[in-house]
């Protein structure tokens, strides 16, 4: 899926079906399972195999629609549909009610983790396995880490706010806590725009053009038309929100069945899936040794998941009607691996290249946090 900055690279044009998109098969499957009230475990696994797919046609028809439209506009809609896949599911989730909320929150900090640590690790593994010495720009990876460091330092004040502040949790600090994720959330959508602002108008030189130094530029060919990619967008956004309604009403008894925490399946299980189209596009940008555009999806996707989704999410749970809307107080371990996730991304991308045994590394330390999270206690 393209991320907030720069149209991605094209993909095969027409309907010529790619590894993931036989996965759609699991779309009427899930739906079947649905209907005849199938246990919730499987309801939970084909719905999430469908997601997949069906988030890369959204990607897909957002770049052929992108490249009709022109550079600003073309911009502008990549930059509102870079991740509308993890959106949808997210606003799925809210729709259940506050009992939802720790999923939603967890998905948040797992789409960030996960775009730095997996996305990058898997990248700069497969990329470094076919050549041994790969470069990108340290400018404009350096900035990144930079934007996506202050961008993250909003979902990371409430919790500090929490720790710190509040000497016993009562009504009265909760609604202060919720108060304050509400202006915070205000905060990063005026830095949105500015982060728009800056990437499609003043500075968008510094996103054209990325990895045409370490690779010849790929001719351009007909696309699917831009009737074609509207119609492709809204069935499979359509669809995204169908499946995303039969996964999160079966996430609780799948995940008890399954022996997995909440706070697991947000950061690590609802991540992956509303992310892996994307993170097969980095993979493959590395393979062609365009490793500058695999690390602009990996951090431009996360700064969009911290400047527009997780306010856009805020504001939706006011518009719901909950008791209280969602808050951006994480817990401490969502922290701690987010702060450490952003540290090493600003180790990795210092030096301008990377190699096989850096992704390795940054697969390990999601490794690490993955069972981490696996093992943490509930409300840890």
């Amino acid at each position: 899926m393209s991320t907030s900055h720069a149209p991605a690279p094209r993909q095969a044009t027409g309907f010529r079906p790619g590894p993931l998109d036989t996965l759609l098969l699991a779309a009427p499957v899930a739906i079947a399972l649905e209907v005849w009230h199938a246990p919730p475990v499987w309801v939970f696994l084909t719905s999430a195999l469908a997601i997949i797919p069906l988030a890369g046609l959204m990607g897909r028809a957002t770049e052929e629609l992108s490249e009709t439209l022109g550079a600003g506009a073309g911009g502008l809609l990549n930059a509102t549909f870079g991740n509308a896949a993890e959106l949808i599911l997210a606003l799925m989730a809210l729709r259940q009610g506050e009992s939802m909320y720790p999923l939603v929150k967890a998905s948040l900090t797992g789409s960030i983790i996960g775009n730095i640590l997996l996305v990058l690790g898997l990248s700069a593994l497969v990329g470094g396995i076919r050549h041994p010495r790969q470069v990108f720009n340290t400018t404009a990876a350096g900035m990144g880490s930079t934007l996506l460091a202050l961008a993250c330092i909003g979902l990371i004040v409430p919790t500090l706010f929490f720790y710190l502040s509040v000497s016993a949790p009562n009504a009265a600090e909760s609604a202060t806590l919720v108060s304050l994720s509400e202006e915070i959330a205000g905060v990063l959508a005026g830095a949105y725009l500015l982060n728009l602002l800056f990437s499609l108008r003043t500075h968008a030189h510094l996103y054209e053009g990325a990895g045409t130094e370490s690779a010849p530029a790929e001719p351009h060919t007909p696309g699917w038309g831009r009737p074609t990619a509207l119609v492709v967008l809204l069935v499979a956004t359509g669809a995204v929100a169908v499946m995303s309604e039969f996964l999160v009403s079966s996430v609780e008894s799948a995940a008890a069945a399954l022996g997995m925490k909440p706070v697991f399946v947000g950061v690590i299980v609802v991540a992956v899936i509303g992310n892996a189209a994307e993170h097969s596009t980095a993979v493959l940008m590395a393979w062609k040794n365009k490793m500058d555009l695999a690390l602009h999806v990996a951090i431009g996707s996360s700064i969009q998941i911290a400047l527009f989704v997780a306010p856009t999410l805020v504001f939706a749970s006011m518009l719901l009607g909950h008791g209280q809307s969602l808050d951006l107080h994480f817990t401490r371990m969502e922290v701690l691996a987010l702060v450490a996730s952003v540290g090493v991304l600003a180790l990795v991308t210092q030096d301008g290249e990377s190699n096989w045994l850096e992704g390795a590394l940054l697969l390990a330390v999601y490794l690490i946090f993955a069972l981490a999270f696996y093992h943490l206690p509930e409300g840890a």
